[in-house]
């Protein structure tokens, strides 16, 4: 197999061509932004691109090229059931519903009256989240009627900005004052105030829905577990100082301990039954079982913390690892692939149990 590899510095592709160097696997950088990306391909039997969620040109069309390839017999990394839902937490919300998967309760919108009489019914705090976002972008407490009666007038009016410039200050302010970033980092967000970014610009306001989620009150914490080619590591991330969000806190724990086996298996056979070639889902308890709050393919690395990873048997292997290389292999061997049940979705009633 010929891979070709679009290298994005900072990305997974640093490992992945250091693994193909490394195992005489043959390779070749391919630009995806090239027009003739599709006849370049001839050359290649799959392609593996970190696409991100941050770039305008990325949004624009990295799914729509991966699905073109992988319909004319391309292996791609991440496939169809790995990306279509990324940076789309309505999308996700869907999905794990139809899976019987254990999401946080969730409620979707797309029609102002419908919102509002909602609004008015459900109980309170709520979350509230954009169907973009990481690192806890634009994701919100909503502690009563009034401010979900304000949020829902703005869905559905003006909507909301993809880069909120004041936000952003305040949250380069809270890293600066716990040691996480430096003072340009702080001026960078003061001068970001009089501009938005090239990526807001053209994708432009998020309108026309609203999403909410349950708030799960007492966790001091969530479980990133990531299962890549059913091998699983994870993270646990303490809540911010004086706030409800996790993620993109910068508080990580690794040691094996603080991940339950139940957790483990869940995410394992989630991703497993949807056909995951990769993914990260954010765990919350809830009435003494794990809920899931949002899933992505892409993800920090953060391996050389880890203290060890979990292998498709849920046994415990110590030690240094390289998740990207399990991505490889994914194409190369299709081992996973392989054991995957029916795709759930035509046959609802075979889920498994998650809840236990």
């Amino acid at each position: 197999m010929r891979i070709a590899i679009h290298h994005r510095p900072g990305s997974f592709s640093d490992r992945w061509i250091e693994y193909c160097k490394l195992n005489k696997i043959e390779f070749g950088l391919v630009n995806c932004y090239a027009s003739d990306i599709v006849k370049v391909m001839d050359d290649y039997d799959a392609l593996l691109w970190h696409f991100h969620q941050g770039s305008r040109k990325d949004v624009l069309f990295a799914k729509q090229l991966f699905y073109s390839l992988e319909t004319a017999g391309k292996k791609v990394f991440p496939d169809f059931h790995t990306s279509w839902h990324f940076d789309d937490k309505l999308g996700q919300k869907y999905l794990l519903e139809a899976a019987k998967a254990p999401l946080v309760p969730s409620y979707a919108f797309y029609e102002k009256r419908e919102a509002l009489e909602w609004v008015e019914e459900t109980d309170y705090p709520k979350v509230f989240k954009l169907r973009r976002g990481s690192g806890s972008d634009h994701v919100r407490l909503v502690r009563n009627k009034r401010e979900a009666r304000r949020l829902v007038k703005k869905a559905f009016g003006s909507g909301f900005k993809q880069y909120d410039a004041f936000t952003n200050l305040k949250e380069r302010v809270r890293k600066f004052r716990v040691g996480k970033a430096g003072v340009k980092d702080v001026l960078k967000g003061v001068v970001r105030l009089g501009y938005t970014t090239d990526f807001a610009r053209v994708i432009g306001n998020e309108r026309g829905y609203i999403y909410f989620q349950d708030f799960i009150p007492d966790n001091d914490h969530d479980l990133r577990i990531n299962v890549v080619n059913g091998k699983a590591f994870a993270v646990r991330r303490e809540v911010r100082k004086d706030d409800f969000r996790a993620s993109g806190s910068g508080y990580p724990k690794f040691e094996k301990h603080y991940f339950p086996d139940e957790v483990i298996s869940i995410a394992q056979e989630v991703a497993k039954n949807l056909k995951l070639q990769a993914v990260a889902f954010d765990f919350l308890r809830h009435k003494g079982s794990f809920v899931i709050a949002e899933l992505s393919y892409a993800f920090c690395d953060m391996t050389n913390k880890c203290t060890g990873y979990w292998d498709e048997d849920g046994k415990w292997h110590p030690g240094e690892f390289h998740e990207e290389d399990w991505m490889i292999e994914c194409l190369l061997n299709h081992t996973y692939e392989k054991s995957l049940p029916d795709n759930i979705l035509n046959d609802p009633g075979s889920a498994l149990p998650y809840s236990r």
